[in-house]
Parts: structure tokens; C-alpha cells; sequence
């Protein structure tokens, strides 16, 4: 390969952080993403088309056939998704992840980055409070501009059609979607997206809080042994491991959120806001319902957060030293 082309693509890899963790994210996108379409279809309010019938005997021993709204597992729902519709459904919505990445990690960390610094002027340095408004800040920020894009993703993860039959494009996804509700159709299940920026501040601010007692107990060790604290591979490690932690916690915690925007993205829904939806699934479908999807939701979502935080950390030091 030509130097011309290999030195510009070094020098920005080694001089935009952001960058990296949009190539992450590409990636991470790309081969997580039939787990991204399993997660929600179980959030979906037609997860019970995939319930099988459910045989009862009676007292004079006849049998019954009944469908039982009880939520399908992860395995049970990527067997159906194979067998009705092809492994190519594994991949719907694809197109809208990979061309939402980029633009929200950047628009992410960038509004975290800058008002963190401005912030650090304002109250006590790398604070609690400081990390809250920052964290919240981005998420609000990555929210409103990305969210026609994460909509359009959704509806074409829920369009369950048959092997064979001719599926919906992104561009017709989007253009079906103003045709039925206009400009306002594209940004249903804000208020639950708002809702999960309480997920973003949550995670930021147990992740900097872990990040902060394993410098602390770096810089003391180095201290006692009269040495210079210098970052080593093994604390990006433990970062990748206060990530993680970080990440289960917040998305425990927040996570119906995430069921109630996808109900209230599906096509023709009778779900209207926030609180509304949250009351409506509580009532018919009980409180599990709200963590419909939550484990194949961390297993894709953990080792991400892992992987971005830690790279946008290795590039930070690189560029301040």
C-alpha cells in the first residue's frame, strides 16, 4: 500500500479518539446485530406469535389446547427467526445501525468530552456532578439528533416477513413512515429514550468513580515503591473491567426503558407515551415483561461497552503523553 495512503490513515487514528471508537462500534455493530434483532422481537408486543400451544389435561381427561402468553428465551426466538424467515433476517436494520454509529458515538463523546472540561471549571473537578451533567448532556444531545435513524432500525428488525417474500428497504421504511405520520412519525419512543439517558448517567457515573479508586490505588503503590505511576497494559484491562461493571449495572437498572421505545416504534401501535405503555404492559403482561430481552441485551452490549471505553481510554493517554 502506497505511503501516501498508510501515513494519513496513522495519523488519524492516533489523533482522533472518537474516530476509533466509531470503527469499534462499526464492527461491534456488524457482528452483534443478530443478537440486536432477537432482543426486539422479545421486546415486541408480537412476541407471542412465536409461543407454541400449550397442552392441558382435565379432570376427565380430555386435552385442551391453549396459547400461553408467556415470553419465548433468546434460543427459542432465533430458532423461529431461522426457521420462518431465513438467517438473512438475522441481519435486518443493518444498514440504519451502521449509519447511526458513527454519527452517535461521535456526537456521544465529543458533547461528553467538551462539557465535562467545561464543567471541571465550574464545580469541583472530575465530581460526581460533574460526570451526571456530563453524561447526561451527550445522551440528551445523541438522542434528539440520531433517533428517525434508531426508528427506521426498529421497524425493519420488527417486519417479520416469510422466506421468500420481498422486504422492506430502509429508504421505503422511512418514506412509509412519513407517509403515515409525517415528520413526527420519526421520533416516537423519545420520551422512553429520554427516559433511558438515566442508564447514560448512571453508567458514567460508576465507571468514573471505579476509574478514580483504581488510579488512586496505582498512584499509591507507585508512591510506597518510590516510583513513577505509568500506564500499563494491565490497566487498560481493569478499565475494560470497570466498564463492564459499569454497563451491567446501569442497563439492570434502566432497562425497561428499552422495552416500553420499542413498543411505542412498532407500526400502528395502541402504546401513546411513556407512562402510559409502562402501566399498559404492567397491567396485560405483568412485571417480567419489562425485562423482556435483558440477557441477550447484556451479552451484546457488555463486551461493546468494554471494548469502546477502553480504546477511547488507550487513545486519550496516547494523546496526552
Amino acid at each position: 500500500m502506497p505511503v501516501s495512503v498508510v501515513l494519513p490513515a496513522v495519523y488519524l487514528l492516533a489523533h482522533d479518539p472518537v474516530y476509533l471508537c466509531r470503527c469499534g462500534g462499526t464492527v461491534g455493530a456488524i457482528l452483534t446485530c443478530p443478537l440486536e434483532v432477537v432482543k426486539t422481537r422479545l421486546q415486541s408486543s408480537s412476541v407471542t406469535l412465536y409461543i407454541s400451544e400449550v397442552h392441558l389435561n382435565t379432570l376427565n381427561g380430555a386435552t385442551v389446547n391453549r396459547v400461553a402468553r408467556v415470553s419465548p428465551g433468546p434460543l427459542h426466538c432465533l430458532k423461529m427467526i431461522l426457521q420462518n424467515e431465513g438467517p438473512r433476517s438475522l441481519f435486518r436494520g443493518l444498514g440504519p445501525n451502521l449509519v447511526g454509529v458513527a454519527p452517535s458515538r461521535a456526537i456521544y463523546f465529543g458533547a461528553y468530552s467538551n462539557c465535562k472540561e467545561k464543567l471541571n471549571n465550574i464545580f469541583n473537578p472530575d465530581s460526581t456532578q460533574v460526570h451526571m451533567i456530563s453524561a447526561g448532556v451527550a445522551g440528551f444531545t445523541a438522542i434528539t439528533t440520531t433517533n428517525p435513524i434508531w426508528l427506521v432500525k426498529t421497524r425493519l428488525q420488527l417486519d417479520a416477513r416469510n422466506r421468500g417474500e420481498k422486504r422492506m428497504s430502509a429508504f421505503e421504511c422511512a418514506r412509509k413512515v412519513y407517509r403515515l405520520d409525517g415528520f413526527r412519525g420519526f421520533y416516537r419512543g423519545m420520551s422512553a429514550s429520554y427516559a433511558g439517558i438515566s442508564e447514560t448517567v448512571i453508567h458514567f457515573v460508576i465507571y468514573e468513580s471505579i476509574k478514580k479508586k483504581l488510579l488512586e490505588y496505582k498512584t499509591a503503590g507507585a508512591m510506597d515503591n518510590e516510583e513513577e505511576s505509568v500506564k500499563e497494559a494491565s490497566d487498560f484491562v481493569r478499565m475494560m473491567m470497570a466498564a463492564a461493571t459499569s454497563k451491567t449495572c446501569a442497563t439492570s437498572i434502566a432497562y425497561p426503558h428499552e422495552v416500553v421505545r420499542t413498543r411505542l416504534r412498532e407500526e400502528g401501535t395502541k402504546y401513546r407515551s411513556f407512562f402510559q405503555t409502562l402501566s399498559l404492559l404492567v397491567r396485560e403482561e405483568g412485571y417480567s415483561s419489562l425485562y423482556r430481552g435483558l440477557t441477550t441485551h447484556l451479552i451484546r452490549q457488555i463486551p461493546n461497552t468494554a471494548i469502546m471505553m477502553s480504546t477511547y481510554e488507550v487513545v486519550v493517554y496516547l494523546l496526552d503523553g
